[in-house]
């Protein structure tokens, strides 16, 4: 039986793999065994971690609204639910943004549901 050499396939797999790992410290990004286990290990928390930043800026969004809405004497679902009942369509990231950097338009938007 003839010989087969995989040299190409195997140096560009090992290639592709050490590219990936480029960033990282120590061996982890020289040797391929190491960063292959790091590129492994890296791309599942960077699957994980895309739903995850979703749902941190959710709760930070929330967290900011709420903290807006205590200083009216209100909390965050009752200031959600005077908003939906007064068909204000925005969303946690626009109300947030508005409770941190205009406090008059939140008021007023304060005022708007309360009449």
């Amino acid at each position: 039986m003839t010989r087969v050499k995989r040299g190409n396939i195997a140096r560009k797999r090992r290639k592709q793999v050490l590219n990936l790992a480029s960033g990282f410290r120590g061996s982890s990004s020289t040797l391929f065994r190491t960063a292959q286990q790091q590129t492994m290990k890296a791309l599942r928390f960077s699957y994980r971690d895309r739903q995850q930043r979703k749902r941190n800026f959710n709760s930070l969004w929330t967290t900011r609204i709420n903290s807006a809405t205590r200083v009216y004497g209100l909390n965050y679902s009752s200031f959600r639910h005077a908003l939906r009942d007064s068909s204000v369509l925005l969303n946690r990231k626009v109300l947030s943004q508005v409770a941190l950097r205009d406090s008059d338009a939140f008021s007023q938007l304060i005022s708007l549901i309360n009449n």
